[in-house]
């Protein structure tokens, strides 16, 4: 039987649509906008698709939108001091530096120079720290992504065996420390693991978040495992250039109970989640009761 595909579009579509009504909602009672600034530095092409995509959305969830894009040659001192500007504005509630920054600045500089209750990416040091000792802490928005897509699928998750592929602060840490918090037990493999498949093998839930192209194959898994495929690569197949995951999804899909595509999975969900903690940032920044249903 093929898997169920877990179709993270129209999940994500539904979550912008909560985050646009209750953003309706805050301004009409208390004639607050939530606000979000994103700061790029430099041209990159991949950066740059996703800024304006979360620029629009940002609008389109009646929220306000700050861009501010710097040249490739911007200082650390100039750039700091745009982040300290952004920290002092009220009608900011959110910051998201975009990453990868250039190589003659210091990314955890940068990142944790923003205010952490502004942090909506949850990069800052002290929301590392908060989630890992389940305090209440802005989460990052792809793992965030991945736990409500799961918990949409399975209701809860106590119990559950779940691997993580990959161990980056971006994904892999924050992604296990998520399950962790929903009571799986839970194992992060990496390139050191050994006997990989087996690890693999014995999961319910399989997050592949390695930036390998179609590596984890459809003998790795556990009949009727859910799998969270985080990867997006772009390889060249017959001359056409695709985008594929980190999973080799005809293999997989043929073993698994469900799966997420690539693309139309884990992406989308990365920007309603970005909205979602925004708006999360802002009700926290006036007081007011967090919304429901977009945090964990």
């Amino acid at each position: 039987m093929a898997a169920q595909v877990i179709d993270g579009k129209a999940f994500a579509a539904r979550m912008h649509a909560r985050v646009a009504d209750q953003v309706t909602a805050l301004r009409a009672g208390s004639g607050i906008t939530p606000g979000l600034a994103v700061v790029l530095v430099g041209a990159d092409p991949a950066s740059e698709v996703y800024v304006r995509s979360k620029a629009r959305q940002t609008v389109a969830a009646g929220m306000a939108s700050f861009e501010h894009r710097l040249p490739s040659d911007t200082t650390e001192t100039a750039l700091l001091a745009i982040i300290a500007a952004l920290n002092g504005d009220p009608a900011v509630h959110g910051i998201l530096v975009q990453l990868p920054l250039p190589a003659h600045l210091d990314s955890d500089l940068v990142i944790n120079a923003i205010n952490p209750a502004k942090d909506v990416d949850g990069f800052h040091v002290l929301n590392v720290g908060l989630l890992g000792t389940g305090q209440s802490a802005m989460v990052p928005c792809t793992p965030l992504g991945c736990l409500l897509l799961l918990r949409d699928l399975h209701g809860s998750l106590a119990g559950m065996d779940a691997v993580v592929l990959g161990r980056s602060n971006i994904v892999g840490k924050p992604m296990a420390n998520l399950l962790l918090a929903d009571s799986c037990t839970v194992t992060i493999a990496h390139s050191r693991t050994c006997n990989l498949p087996a690890v693999v093998g014995r999961a319910d839930i399989v997050v592949a978040a390695v930036g390998r192209p179609e590596m984890v194959k459809g003998s790795w898994l556990k009949p009727g495992a859910t799998v969270i495929d985080v990867g997006i690569n772009r390889i060249d197949r017959g001359g056409k250039t695709v985008l594929v995951g980190d999973v080799d999804y005809a293999s997989a899909a043929a073993v698994a109970g469900a799966i997420t595509p690539v693309p139309g999975g884990v992406g989308p969900m990365t920007i309603a989640c970005l909205l979602a903690n925004t708006l999360t940032a802002c009700a926290r920044a006036h007081g007011l009761p967090e919304p429901q249903g977009l945090t964990p």
